[in-house]
């Protein structure tokens, strides 16, 4: 079976229409058969789902042997990057000692650097090494329950990470660690990747109109079956089947959410939230319900859109507007919701 690459199934989930995260889901007029020829192929990979719609697919395509070669390029990644292997690249980096380098694949090291980017980017609100904390919140997949811990555990789990433990390099490709406790774990930007990689793919055998899906992260390009632009809707908070806040048009991007509203435990008549804060060791106590980006790259929008969902409405506005990232907020105002989208987010949205 193909073990999940990510602690963030607990965040990406599939919502009530095809294609979807908690906040997401492609429009229904997008998903029917007419007009243009529709190819459809899904599975299982990485612990979640996946969907890839092909409008117009060449007649030297062979459906069964794309599914083949797609399958490989998924499970290269789980050996490549899959913290629940133990043959993996990365499980091997992880046993290494201190100031250890290990060699690793191109697609290893270039997925670690972009980890590491964001990482730097963002302050530390995306950390790649923040899974005892995760972990110690109960969230984790190594988690023995949810509670709140003692702050003393707190401490001890800090201490073992810190994305500027690790190190990244592509020529050669390797990778570095400071320090022997820390661990990475680049799941939080894996998926992503994996979208971007399928995508190349289908463009290099001459396919031009697709929507590539995995757990909930996309990558559109072209025309959708009924001939228009792939359009995806960002779905109300509320998880209300088939409402959608706003619809986005998707063409040589990709896309990513992160959300709030599946995962939490009540201690006390608190509300913790699994959105874990790598920079304070706590789940963030802010209102923000959920964060779209759209990216080159859906590996990149994976990664802010996580970063961007723990620093909360006004510092992740603050820094989409510096950084010219394209995001969209929906933050919670008592019993209801309110958007806001960066400057970059503005030529996205069709509704």
């Amino acid at each position: 079976m193909t073990h999940d690459l990510t602690r963030r199934s607990l965040v990406k989930g599939v919502g009530s229409l095809a294609l979807a995260t908690p906040f997401l889901s492609l429009m229904a007029c997008d998903s029917g058969d007419r007009g243009r020829g529709l190819s459809q192929l899904s599975g299982r990979t990485m612990g979640t789902t996946y969907q890839i719609k092909i409008t117009d697919k060449p007649a030297g395509v062979d459906v069964n042997r794309l599914t083949a070669d797609l399958a490989d390029i998924l499970e290269a990644i789980n050996d490549q990057m899959s913290t629940y292997r133990p043959g993996s690249e990365l499980s091997h980096f992880n046993a290494g000692p201190a100031r250890s380098e290990v060699r690793v694949s191109s697609d290893t090291a270039t997925v670690a650097e972009a980890a590491l980017r964001v990482a730097a980017l963002t302050g530390g609100a995306f950390d790649p090494t923040v899974g005892p904390v995760v972990d110690l919140w109960g969230f984790g997949s190594g988690a023995d329950g949810q509670q709140v811990p003692s702050k003393s555990l707190i401490e001890d789990a800090s201490a073992k990470i810190g994305f500027n433990k690790v190190g990244a390099l592509s020529a050669p490709p390797r990778l570095t660690k400071r320090n022997e406790a820390v661990q990475l774990d680049l799941s939080g930007i894996a998926k992503g990747f994996a979208v971007d990689k399928i995508a190349e793919h289908l463009e290099q055998i001459g396919i031009g109109h697709y929507l590539v899906e995995i757990g909930g992260e996309l990558r559109g390009r072209g025309w959708s079956p009924r001939g228009g632009g792939w359009r995806v809707g960002i779905e109300h908070p509320s998880g209300v089947p088939s409402v959608a806040q706003r619809v986005v048009h998707l063409d040589r991007h990709g896309l990513a959410t992160s959300g709030d509203y599946r995962l939490f435990f009540e201690e006390e008549g608190r509300y913790y939230s699994h959105i874990i804060d790598p920079r304070t060791a706590r789940p963030v106590e802010h209102g923000l319900a959920s964060v779209t980006v759209i990216a080159t790259t859906t590996m990149l929008a994976d990664g802010l859109s996580t970063a961007l969902m723990v620093m909360g409405l006004e510092a992740g506005m603050e820094l989409a507007e510096r950084e010219g990232i394209a995001a969209f907020f929906i933050a919670r105002n008592g019993r209801s919701f309110v958007e806001a989208s960066s400057t970059a987010f503005m030529p996205y949205f069709l509704a």
